[in-house]
């Protein structure tokens, strides 16, 4: 007999038991879930943590006594679940990401955003769950085929200024530079900077929307004017704000192909 396919673990934590219910009715049906329950403060999750294993952890920032990040630094590193964040606040955001928190969902969300930040954590617990297979010899074969779908191509970067931290949007942004160890967001009311190499970066876009035309360039289709034929092997590429950037002529056929495909009606 086949073993039965794993579960993923799940917690829900928050003080609001509105906002404990509704996050309980998107996931309760979810053949991928396991609800192991709910809890309304940070100690009551952390006794129940100390009993029983778990894999995703739906967690609020803000509450009574401990708040969620206080209660993340109860936790051992190595049983860490995956962690999405649910708040009303968004101040917090960067404070979240810098405790690894896979996704930081801000009150009210709509379903659609929950099911993206739903599939990205079932893929980062699925992902743990095939390493620790890995490294105990057991099956894979024991992991849900649904907790691996694609994964979503990402819609907003979060940007850390000196004065502020905020959301960009991905179709605001007109190119991507490589900089050093980080990458150069180019949009037309300025660059921002952000920590990921090319390779990382490209995997993450939308290749319907984005083309790396270059080992350090990789452009907005949608603000492409044209394609110029340049010195020697080389082609370039001029964006609707005038800007020109070099392109191999091993990528102008695949190029040619995708801007043919978006300009179609």
């Amino acid at each position: 007999m086949a073993p039965e396919p794993l579960k993923i673990r799940t917690l829900i934590v928050d003080d609001e038991p509105l906002a404990r219910q509704n996050l309980w009715a998107l996931l309760h049906n979810d053949p991928d879930i396991a609800l192991v329950g709910t809890c309304g403060s940070a100690l009551e999750a952390l006794d129940l943590l100390g009993q029983k294993a778990v894999d995703l952890l739906f967690l609020d920032v803000h509450m009574p006594v401990m708040s969620g990040f206080e209660m993340l630094r109860q936790l051992p590193l190595e049983t860490l679940p995956v962690v999405v964040f649910v708040t009303a606040y968004d101040q917090f955001a960067l404070q979240a990401f810098e405790a690894q928190a896979l996704d930081y969902l801000l009150k009210p969300f709509g379903d659609e955003r929950f099911e993206a930040a739903l599939r990205r954590a079932k893929i980062q617990v699925a992902q743990r769950f095939a390493l620790a297979q890995s490294q105990t010899g057991t099956s894979l074969s024991e992991i849900s085929p649904h907790l691996l779908p694609p994964a979503l191509p990402v819609t907003q970067f979060l940007i850390k200024s000196a004065s502020r931290v905020h959301f960009l949007k991905v179709a605001e942004i007109d190119w991507i530079e490589a900089h050093d160890y980080y990458v150069k967001l180019h949009t037309p009311t300025g660059t921002h900077l952000l920590r990921e190499t090319m390779n990382d970066l490209e995997s993450k876009l939308d290749p319907a929307g984005f083309f790396r035309i270059h080992r350090s360039a990789i452009v907005n289709l949608s603000r492409v004017l044209e394609v110029r034929v340049g010195a020697g092997p080389e082609y370039h590429i001029v964006l609707v704000n005038g800007t020109r950037l070099k392109m191999s002529r091993s990528r102008r056929e695949q190029l040619a192909t995708l801007l043919k495909k978006l300009k179609s009606p």
